[in-house]
């Protein structure tokens, strides 16, 4: 597997997507990242394991603390393998805008206006 086919895997679950949106406010601890789920502190440690071998996070070793923290560069690497699917449907929503600019206006059903 490519480093994007394990990034876009790992984002694959919504508890992962849930950390990385976390991560992007600053590094977390697990307990941290625990915090707002309800399952067990070993299954975050083993998302963790996930993100940091599709090359998403990383641990920075802080005495007995173990922060994790995003990896810019990994997600700058998916934006940029977005980006020019972006273009694409940017350009197909602009043809879309000119060929509704072109039709006519519908005319109204119940005719028109009549003042009282």
């Amino acid at each position: 597997m490519t480093a994007l086919d394990l990034s876009f895997a790992a984002l694959a679950d919504p508890t992962r997507r849930a950390i990385i949106a976390r991560l992007a406010d600053g590094e977390a601890t697990v307990q941290d990242l625990a915090r707002p789920f309800a399952i067990s502190q070993p299954a975050i440690s083993r998302h963790l394991k996930v993100l940091e071998e599709a090359g998403l996070i990383e641990t920075r070793i802080d005495g007995t603390s173990r922060p994790r923290r995003l990896k810019p560069q990994a997600v700058a690497a998916l934006w940029d393998w977005l980006g020019q699917y972006r273009a694409l449907w940017e350009a197909q929503f602009q043809r879309l805008d000119s060929l509704l600019d072109a039709l006519p206006e519908p005319s109204d059903p119940k005719g028109p206006a009549h003042e009282p």
